[in-house]
């Protein structure tokens, strides 16, 4: 559930882990070796930015601010914001349908979800959901989107024509995050301390997968086969086998790892570091970090731009996106 930086973490700490770590990377025979880059530049957005996507062109990204209420849309030609649009009440995930033309967004206090269209960026309507709703991903065919319930442990599925719920779907403790698969079969959640997967032709759960310590995102590859899902408890990502279903490996992630996006390529993985205040870019053949890469105060969300060039990145603490190159010297 959408959760501020813990009290006890000082400002002082905060200020300090990225280059705890930036120095730890650098130390002679460190085994991550992960380079560490200068901040990039930063988008002003609204209060406290939660989830984002970016619009199938790579012309928008869309970005959740959960404190204020509102989605700031952003130009990526030029990384300022275009206009902004009132939703619900905390909103929080975001997805964009693979048309382009609307963008599903999450009111974690509203109970409902906010149908954006993108043309005239306003509120086409809005369709009553479970309670706290958060994570929210359409299928490839954009037919449907699903959206988790974190108070009622479900999973709503909605028609994206009609925009009505036309199934409730049980899953575990407290569902955060959801994604799906390229062939549109599956659907990954995260709970509490689980994953569950759906079969999205029967909307029933087929599998559940025990992860790491309080899973949160979860991202698929472009080939369908692995699940990444990063678990803040213990500082990890879990790598899914999606035809077995097993966990292959548990990485280390960052400080208190949160978002996860898949290069379109598929060969890296893009972890936010929300206490380290940076961005581990994990390979995904090595499973080695190879990078952190400075972010803003609490990064959480990130998104990466279809030609792969970018990676965008909320700053919860900083009220701002982060626009972060990906090529990495």
């Amino acid at each position: 559930m959408h959760q501020r930086r813990a009290n006890g973490v000082s400002r002082a700490v905060r200020v300090l882990l990225p280059f705890a770590c930036a120095c730890a990377a650098l130390l002679p025979g460190a085994s991550s070796a992960a380079a560490v880059a200068s901040l990039p530049p930063t988008v002003p957005v609204g209060a406290d930015p939660y989830g984002l996507a970016i619009t199938p062109d790579g012309a928008f990204a869309y970005v959740a601010n959960f404190g204020g209420d509102t989605v700031s849309v952003i130009d990526t030609t030029t990384n300022t914001v275009a206009t902004t649009v009132p939703t619900g009440r905390g909103p929080g995930g975001v997805a964009i349908t693979p048309d382009g033309k609307k963008a599903y967004v999450t009111n974690l206090l509203g109970n409902v979800l906010s149908v954006i269209d993108t043309t005239t960026n306003t509120v086409a309507t809005t369709v009553p959901t479970g309670r706290g709703p958060e994570g929210v991903a359409i299928t490839p065919d954009g037919a449907f989107a699903y959206v988790t319930n974190f108070a009622d442990g479900t999973v709503s599925v909605i028609n994206t024509t009609t925009n009505t719920v036309t199934t409730t779907v049980p899953v575990g403790a407290d569902p955060d995050a959801v994604a799906i698969t390229p062939d549109g079969k599956k659907a990954y959640v995260t709970n509490s301390d689980t994953v569950s997967v759906i079969n999205t032709t029967k909307d029933k759960v087929t599998a559940t997968v025990h992860v790491a310590a309080a899973p949160d995102a979860v991202a698929i590859t472009p080939d369908g086969k692995k699940a990444y899902v990063t678990s803040k408890g213990d500082d990890t990502v879990s790598v899914l086998d999606t035809a077995t279903g097993k966990v292959t490996a548990a990485l280390p992630a960052g400080v208190d790892p949160r978002g996860v996006a898949i290069s379109p390529d598929g060969k890296h993985a893009y972890i936010t570091s929300y206490l380290g205040d940076t961005v581990s870019v994990l390979d995904t053949a090595t499973g080695k970090v190879t990078a952190a890469l400075p972010a803003g105060a609490g990064p959480r969300g990130v998104a990466i731009s279809p030609d792969g060039k970018h990676a965008y990145v909320t700053n919860s603490d900083a009220s701002s996106v982060s626009v972060i190159a990906t090529e990495v010297s």
